[in-house]
């Protein structure tokens, strides 16, 4: 059992008691006052949604191999409404996003990757450590 045979929503759910135990995952102060996205009309009013959102981020590296901040934005996007006019897509703020890669940095679970060669992308991937906690999650 591991990230794949687990539904996403389940795996998230036990993933967010084990990162709430890790001293370097703390949420900061302006986390409550902060929206997701311009898309978004107010911030997130779930007590752990600072632990959803590392989890899912986790996930989203372990599935994906080298994940950027890019990618990530891209990923938890949103439509805006725009009154009248048609909605569009909006990509995520970063600052959250950035935050939770560096605690998970401090952490252990990720690390950088430096572009290598043409073709190979820049960004975060998990160590063995991530993937050791990861994978025992049944």
């Amino acid at each position: 059992m591991g990230v794949y045979d687990t539904k996403p929503e389940k795996f998230i759910e036990i993933l967010v008691s084990e990162l709430e135990k890790m001293p370097e995952f703390q949420v900061p102060e302006w986390a409550a006052f902060v929206k997701t996205s311009s898309a978004r009309v107010r911030p997130p009013m779930e007590n752990k949604f600072w632990y959803k959102r590392a989890a899912s981020i986790l996930r989203q590296i372990f599935l994906k191999g080298v994940v950027g901040v890019g990618r990530l934005r891209t990923k938890y996007g949103g439509r805006k409404k725009r009154g009248v006019r048609p909605e569009k897509f909006r990509k995520a703020g970063g600052k959250i996003i950035r935050v939770i890669l560096q605690q998970a940095e401090k952490a252990g679970l990720i690390e950088k990757v430096i572009e290598k060669a043409k073709g190979k992308r820049a960004g975060r991937q998990l160590t063995k450590k991530g993937k050791e906690i990861l994978n025992a999650i049944k």
